[in-house]
């Protein structure tokens, strides 16, 4: 079972694509929203949810307090899910503001090339394992001119993975493992060249 953690929905249970996904744990997404508070990265944030599969990532950061929210799901079914998924948090809403949440049914890639908007200061990744580290990378390079100045870009691979292709304008910051997880963090950046990266810390 899949819950919104924390904010105006906390509790809300979302639902689920029946395949095709693989979800963040609970216990992985707590501790990326807390390091996202204590950076206080989501108050009034523009939020990008790539791979968004059920949109909990997304839409746990409009919970939070992100002003928008945009999820890009390929899968016709999870796009779907997404959808029924924001539409239930925005009746948790009640007399707040609500955030603005909007579902794209289109290859990421495809999103990113064509992303008239861009202006992001919060970006989720977390595709399937099994994509390519040539694809991950192409996803990052087009990425980079819809990112705001001090934007924050949080990748979620399999710890078997090797460390992503960080193309300039967005630099690592950090690398946190959780079991089978791992999780890197990096800092839109106007600064070329690859940057080192901190020794993984162990959760």
């Amino acid at each position: 079972m899949t819950r919104i953690v924390a904010g105006f929905a906390g509790s809300l249970t979302l639902a689920v694509p029946r395949s095709g996904t693989r979800p963040t744990s609970d216990r992985v997404r707590e501790a990326i929203f807390s390091a996202l508070e204590s950076r206080d990265a989501l108050d009034d944030a523009r939020v990008l949810d790539l791979y968004a599969g059920s949109g909990a990532l997304g839409l746990e950061a409009a919970s939070r307090g992100a002003a928008a929210v945009v999820l890009v799901e390929r899968n016709r079914q999870a796009a779907s899910v997404c959808r029924r998924n924001a539409d239930a948090l925005l009746r948790a809403a009640h007399d707040r503001r609500p955030p603005r949440i909007d579902v794209v049914t289109r290859a990421v890639r495809s999103h990113l090339e064509h992303d008239g908007a861009g202006g992001y200061d919060l970006v989720f990744s977390d595709p399937p394992y099994e994509l390519g580290e040539a694809d991950l990378a192409a996803d990052l390079e087009a990425l980079v001119p819809l990112l705001a100045a001090d934007a924050t870009v949080v990748v979620e691979r399999s710890a078997r993975s090797p460390e992503p292709r960080w193309p300039d304008g967005i630099a690592p910051a950090r690398r946190k493992d959780y079991g089978e997880t791992t999780v890197w963090w990096a800092d839109a950046t106007g600064e070329a060249g690859p940057q080192p990266v901190p020794p993984s810390q162990s959760s």
